[in-house]
């Protein structure tokens, strides 16, 4: 009789690990190597940034009113939906100034933190695509300093931006996985504009703080006072008596990386030998 070949040890056979049998398996390397890789770079602490993949570098976005601007001059006649993208790139050129705020604060941070007599340093985390994510991993970069980039493979593929440290640069295919570790290691919070994803990311970590599922003290700024009202009419959440005042207090509003900077450095010394609670 012929001898059998032997089988594919279990952690080798890929056709297992990848099947509905081993999502636990799946489920808990997502906890567990970026744990490893965490415990190898000494990272205990991080200020993560949220905002918009879709904010643009102010060159990049005035390059875009340019051509199109130029598109509306030379035809004869400029159809509608011209005029409406005219219009977006006019939005975007707005709203692109919260890229070069973003790079600001992550630099000042990053700056501040490497300048601290301690061991433990607050490094910058982000979602690690492009926006609001890049700018916070440059601002970092130029500062001299390392950055996360927590990436989660989606269907229009984002790319891990070039400004993150490369050793600290993740793929997740979980979400709740990646929000795991956005909170995890968490010092501060500072939420940018942005759209389904920042709104979801801002309203778990709000839910967990109000919740006191998570206990330590963690400065939350809402940067760009005027958007975030806009869009979330937290005095009407009071008035209707879905959240309490004080649910007011969970987070800060700011409209300058300067303000942001000096409210976030207070409050992080002020925290910093506090024995805070650390498990979600």
């Amino acid at each position: 009789m012929k001898r059998l070949k032997r089988a594919p040890k279990s952690y080798y056979n890929k056709d297992f690990l990848s099947s509905d049998d081993a999502r636990t398996i799946r489920i808990l390397s997502e906890f567990l190597e970026p744990e490893a890789r965490f415990r190898r770079a000494n990272i205990e602490d991080t200020v993560v940034f949220f905002g918009s993949a879709r904010i643009l570098p102010p060159n990049v976005a005035r390059k875009e009113l340019k051509k199109i601007e130029s598109k509306i001059a030379k035809s004869k006649k400029p159809n509608k939906i011209d005029f409406e993208l005219n219009i977006q790139a006019r939005v975007k050129l707005e709203f692109s100034k919260y890229y070069d705020d973003c790079l600001t604060l992550s630099q000042l941070l990053t700056e501040w933190s490497k300048s601290l007599n301690h061991k433990r340093k607050f490094v910058i985390c982000s979602g690690g695509g492009p926006g609001i994510m890049e700018a916070a991993n440059k601002g970092a970069y130029l500062a001299g300093g390392k950055s996360i980039g927590l990436n989660i493979s989606l269907p229009h593929e984002q790319y891990p931006n070039p400004y993150i440290t490369p050793e600290l640069n993740f793929e997740f295919h979980y979400f709740f996985m990646r929000k795991l570790w956005f909170m995890h290691l968490a010092k501060a919070l500072v939420i940018f504009p942005g759209g389904f994803g920042t709104m979801d990311e801002l309203m778990e970590m709000l839910t967990l703080i109000q919740t006191k599922k998570v206990r330590k003290k963690i400065p939350i700024v809402l940067y760009g006072s005027e958007y975030w009202k806009n869009i979330i009419n937290f005095d009407a959440l009071v008035q209707y008596c879905m959240i309490s005042k004080d649910d007011l207090q969970i987070f800060h509003f700011s409209d300058t990386p300067r303000e942001s900077f000096e409210y976030l450095k207070t409050e992080l010394l002020k925290n910093m030998n506090k024995d805070s609670k650390n498990k979600l």
